[in-house]
This record gives structure tokens, sequence and C-alpha cells, in this order.
């Protein structure tokens, strides 16, 4: 099963979700992000807060769509880029309305992130219930 999150520039919200996928997947679930239109970096507003729960994501880049292994997905989910992603094939799509925390303070950057945490963690349960 493989899941992607996808946001515009894939620097806050889509890093943190595959960071957070990466935390919660059992294995044989392909976690994975990209964006519409890629900023070349991460936010390290979304690294720190990503550290301050043990998960270290200094590692992680800003991918664009081309740079997703090639076939279909199980479940693309958007976080803001909406139907900037039309060509990614998926056979089910969800749309989160996640505001976009790059601009907010730092705790209201971490309330963010404890969302997007439940509702990947929420996703991940519903996918894997049935295994």
């Amino acid at each position: 099963m493989r899941i992607v999150f996808l946001c515009v520039e894939n620097s806050n919200r889509s890093q943190m979700a595959e960071a957070f996928g990466h935390m919660y997947a059992p294995p044989g679930l392909e976690i994975y992000s990209a964006g519409s239109k890629p900023s070349g970096r991460v936010n390290p507003k979304a690294v720190e807060a990503m550290n301050e729960l043990g998960y270290d994501a200094s590692g992680h880049r800003s991918k664009g769509l081309d740079d997703l292994p090639a076939g279909e997905f199980d479940v693309a989910v958007t976080m803001g880029c909406g139907d900037s992603c039309p060509n990614l094939k998926a056979r089910k799509r969800i749309d989160w309305q996640i505001p976009d925390p790059k601009l907010l303070s730092a705790d209201d950057y971490r309330e963010v992130r404890n969302l997007i945490g439940r509702m990947v963690q929420a996703l991940i349960a519903e996918c894997t219930s049935g295994r």
C-alpha cells in the first residue's frame, strides 16, 4: 500500500505528514510526500517541530510530483494543492483542509503539527484495519 501527502510547496504540511507516516506506518506501508510547486527546501520550523517529537526530519527534502515513484497510489491526500495535483494516479483522493502554518507563531505551528499527526494516525489505522 502506498500513501502520498501533497501540498503546494512540500515544505511544511506534507513534510510533517510524511514524517508522521514514517513514525506510525507498519512495515509494508509506503509513505511519500510532494508538492505541486516545491519550494526547494523544508521549512526549518517543520524540522524543529518534528524534532520536538523525537523525529529527525533534517534529511527530508522538498520534492515535486516528478520525484514520486511511477505508478498508482492507494491514497493521495491533498493539503492545499487541490486541483493543482490532477495528474497523480490514486485509487482514493482525500482533501484535508489544514491551514498553512508557515507564517504562524511557534505555538500555533505546533497545533497544526498535532492536527496533522492525529489525522495521519487515523488514516493509517483506517488503511490497515483490514490487514
